[in-house]
This record gives C-alpha cells, sequence and structure tokens, in this order.
C-alpha cells in the first residue's frame, strides 16, 4: 500500500522540455535540470500541436493580431509567414490537451515560453521578426481558462529551488 507521501501528483509537461523531437524545426528543448526537479511527480508529456495534427518539422507559426486568448475570441489567427492559417489545429491540439489534463487530474503544467501553444507569458508577436511580446499561446490560455497552474520552464525552475 502506498503511503499519501509517495503519490505523485500529475504535471503536464511540453514534451519538447523532456527531450522530444517535436518542435516545428524537428529538435527539442531538452532540460535534464527539468526533468530531476520533477522526480516525485508524474510527469504526463503533450505536444499540442502535434496533437493537432501537425507534422515534425513543419514551418515556424506564430499568432498574428494578439495572443491565444485573441485566438479562442476569434479576432487573432495562426498563420505561417506565407499567411496560411492553422488556427483549427492550434485549437484542436488545444482541446485535445485539455481533455489529457482531466482524464489525469492535471492541474498544473510546464509549458515551453514563446511557443504559439504553450507560451504563457511571451510569444512572437506575429511579424517572424523574433520580437517577444506579452501574451500566452492557445494551449496555454485555454488551461488558464481552466483553471491549471501554467510554469514557464523557468518559473517552474525558480519555484522547485
Amino acid at each position: 500500500m502506498m503511503s499519501p507521501e509517495s503519490i505523485q501528483p500529475p504535471v503536464m509537461v511540453s514534451a519538447c522540455l523532456l527531450g522530444h523531437k517535436c518542435r516545428y524545426n524537428g529538435k527539442s528543448c531538452y532540460l535534464p535540470v527539468l526533468i530531476s526537479s520533477m522526480k516525485q511527480y508524474q510527469v504526463i508529456p503533450v505536444c499540442p500541436e502535434v496533437l493537432g495534427g501537425l507534422p515534425i518539422p513543419r514551418s515556424p507559426l506564430e499568432i498574428s493580431n494578439g495572443d491565444g486568448y485573441d485566438v479562442w475570441a476569434g479576432s487573432a489567427l495562426v498563420v505561417n509567414q506565407d499567411g496560411v492559417n492553422f488556427t483549427y489545429e492550434f485549437q484542436k491540439g488545444a482541446l485535445e490537451t485539455l481533455n489529457l489534463c482531466r482524464k489525469h487530474g492535471v492541474k498544473m503544467a510546464v509549458l515551453k515560453e514563446k511557443s504559439p501553444s504553450c507560451g504563457s507569458k511571451r510569444i512572437y508577436d506575429g511579424t517572424f521578426s523574433t520580437r517577444l511580446i506579452p501574451g500566452s499561446g492557445v494551449t496555454a490560455s485555454l488551461l488558464k481558462k481552466e483553471g491549471i497552474k501554467i510554469f514557464s520552464e523557468q518559473e517552474w525552475l525558480n519555484e522547485v529551488e
């Protein structure tokens, strides 16, 4: 029988931070220190963009005219540099991620900052100029609205130090 202190709360983590090569460029953002900080948690890896049906690799995508909240409100789109709309795939991936959170009882997530899906404080401005603006990605904004606490990778590491 497991003691209460050995029960591991689930935490959803951007799969790229765990070493999965699912970023737009086919690479990861592997952070070994992040993994070692989560030993007492049940880690559930997720890539909302892959869950939404996007391939690896894929063209860079950014939110045009706002952030993830604006995407859900219908006033912003997720596009590539040619203006091709990928909003549907981002919303689908966000909803699949939310379903996984509900299935596993997730109350917190560590998501990749600056991502158009997972960024929680800063995202690229939609001009493909590497300029960052305050805002949340499509998945991060949905999870926040549903009451899930979102950490960027750096916020998580600062929290557990």
